[in-house]
């Protein structure tokens, strides 16, 4: 067990020594500039994005991301998380190389924080839990993102039906597609969708044609709904016609998919209460009833 124990000390020490030696020969300038653009960026995004990427960001970013940016397997990692964090709306936060620095930066930092807990705490906790605290620390970042993504869908799935709406209505009422999107999102609540719909308007202003900044969102979003509303409008914009109608029909079905995804859920409610029912409910009822009926039972019999 020992022997374990110091193989693994001596391979993280290893990494801690190979990340701080190559360190040294990172040039300033690229890193001062990558923190120029973290203020461009703006503080307050990145606080907002928990506290692990928060404290961990600038050992990572200082460390452990100059040497990811010379692996040959870059444009594997770039390609691989480009469109992860994209769908989470970090792509301006995080880029693919980070992210992965991230990742291999938590394979140490989890066991060195679990070592530093024990020894404020003077715990006796065994030293083995470090061997899964690194594979978690590795995982953590991807579940991470998982449930950024899912929360970023969910909250455009919410605030579709209301968006085409009033898009539908500033088409009928005269306005061109741009100028309907920009009356969409300053009067909407902000959110993942109006973001959505403020980059998508940037690209057609900077040069983009309307089909090929419908797929870009397409693909940025990855969901079937969206999908369906950006394929419908390059359809109707390829052979002329009028949106005002298509987006009205879209809003409906929309409105009608989410009435049908919460019956489905109120549906799984029921089961997913039974059991907690059983177990804690039931008993609870069963001795409030049966308790008086056994007092009188043993008060009669004597």
């Amino acid at each position: 067990m020992w022997i374990v124990l110091l193989l693994i000390s001596l391979i993280l020490v290893g990494i801690s020594v190979f990340i701080i030696t190559s360190a040294v020969f990172i040039d300033e300038g690229q890193y001062k500039a990558s923190e120029k653009l973290d203020d461009n960026v703006g503080k307050d995004k990145i606080l907002q994005q928990g506290v692990i990427l928060r404290y961990s960001r600038p050992f990572f970013r200082r460390y452990v991301v100059p040497i990811v940016s010379n692996m040959k397997q870059r444009g594997k990692i770039r390609n691989k998380y480009k469109r992860k964090l994209a769908m989470s709306g970090l792509t301006v936060i995080i880029s693919p190389e980070e992210f992965y620095s991230f990742k291999l930066f938590l394979i140490i930092g989890f066991p060195v924080l679990f070592i530093g807990v024990k020894l404020l705490a003077d715990a006796d906790w065994p030293m083995t839990t470090m061997i899964p605290l690194a594979f978690f620390g590795f995982v953590y970042p991807d579940l991470w993102l998982s449930g950024k993504i899912k929360q970023r869908q969910e909250d455009i799935i919410i605030n579709m039906p209301f968006a085409i709406d009033m898009l539908a209505l500033c088409v009928e009422a005269g306005l061109d597609f741009i100028a309907a999107m920009a009356k969409v999102v300053e009067k909407a609540r902000r959110s993942s969708l109006s973001e959505e719909f403020e980059l998508l308007m940037k690209e057609i202003t900077v040069g983009a044609s309307r089909a090929e900044a419908l797929r870009n969102l397409s693909w940025r979003v990855g969901l079937i709904n969206i999908t369906s509303f950006c394929a419908t409008l390059i359809a109707a914009d390829s052979v002329g016609a009028s949106i005002g109608p298509i987006l009205k029909a879209l809003a409906i079905e929309i409105r009608q998919k989410r009435s049908n995804e919460v019956e489905k859920k109120a549906a799984k409610a029921a089961t997913k209460i039974l059991f907690p029912m059983m177990i804690f409910i039931v008993p609870a009822v069963f001795i409030i009833v049966a308790t008086p009926l056994a007092l009188e039972f043993m008060l009669a019999k004597k």
